[in-house]
């Protein structure tokens, strides 16, 4: 898996490369691998989020939410080119209430009105919830600010995606290893008994020194910039953690899935990424 995604995230970069001048990118097209990336496991993780809802009487569409996610995704990465941005604001309003209409429509055609609001509700949350983060993170690589002299401020590069997921998980083997050698607080125990302050704290100052040495391969970050934002998204990182599981106990599930043995489902491994996103 950790192979497939670095061939992933170097086809990415090499593309962007490739493409200079296509479609009016002047400095290549860039997200295809995220794309790529995005397109395959979002759609796993929409059907694993249905089995949540579903347990409370929410199971949304899955086809509808699926492709309205795949859609938001896709509407991020066409933010890069210009002649996309007149129309981005609109369409992107579009497939927001276009989830809400598809889904009445669709029990419309059911002629099923038990549970109706559940179901409608559950289909844009689901797409929000994956599809909204998705579309932050295809942002954050396509992104790109104001030119001083021909070079970009901001940029997004496949190194930003590649420094939250880093930051994110080395949040979590800095807590869980901090938490055992040092854990005596218990975090929040009704929702997560095994998470401890002392472990928190050590996972986000891990994550502080992976920004730390991120900070050399992005665009105009400093170093004490790279710290503050390992810790931030180490932070946040965790809050996806937790919500996901507040998710599994109203739902009664252990797991969100069993794609990935040892961790549990798809959902599992890329909460915490996905709510770092927009903080990013």
């Amino acid at each position: 898996m950790l192979a497939g995604l670095l061939g992933i995230l170097i086809l990415d970069h090499y593309v962007q490369a490739w493409t200079v001048g296509w479609g009016g990118a002047a400095r290549g097209v860039k997200g295809v691998g995220i794309l790529v990336l995005l397109g395959m496991l979002l759609p796993l993780a929409a059907v694993e989020l249905a089995r949540l809802f579903g347990a409370k009487h929410a199971r949304p569409f899955r086809f509808i939410a699926a492709s309205m996610i795949a859609g938001l995704v896709f509407h991020g990465w066409l933010t890069q080119f210009e002649w996309f941005k007149p129309v981005a604001a609109s369409s992107l309003a579009f497939i927001v209430v276009g989830t809400m209409i598809f889904a009445a429509l669709r029990l419309g055609v059911m002629k099923q009105v038990e549970d109706a609001i559940p179901v409608m509700a559950g289909t844009v949350l689901a797409t929000l919830y994956l599809g909204g983060q998705g579309w932050f993170l295809m942002a954050l690589r396509v992104k790109e600010g104001r030119l001083v002299e021909g070079v970009p401020v901001i940029e997004g590069t496949t190194m930003t995606v590649v420094m939250i997921l880093l930051t994110v998980k080395f949040t979590d083997i800095g807590a869980y290893f901090g938490g055992r050698a040092l854990g005596r607080h218990k975090l929040i125990p009704w929702l997560s008994p095994g998470k401890t302050w002392e472990g928190l704290l050590f996972g986000v100052m891990t994550a502080g020194l992976v920004g730390m040495a991120c900070a050399p391969w992005m665009v105009n970050l400093s170093l004490w910039k790279g710290l503050v934002f390992g810790v931030v998204i180490g932070g946040v990182g965790q809050l996806g953690d937790l919500l996901e599981s507040m998710m599994k106990r109203d739902a009664q599930m252990k797991d969100s899935g069993k794609l990935i043995p040892g961790f549990g489902g798809l959902l599992d491994v890329i909460d915490s990424p996905l709510l770092a996103a927009p903080f990013a």
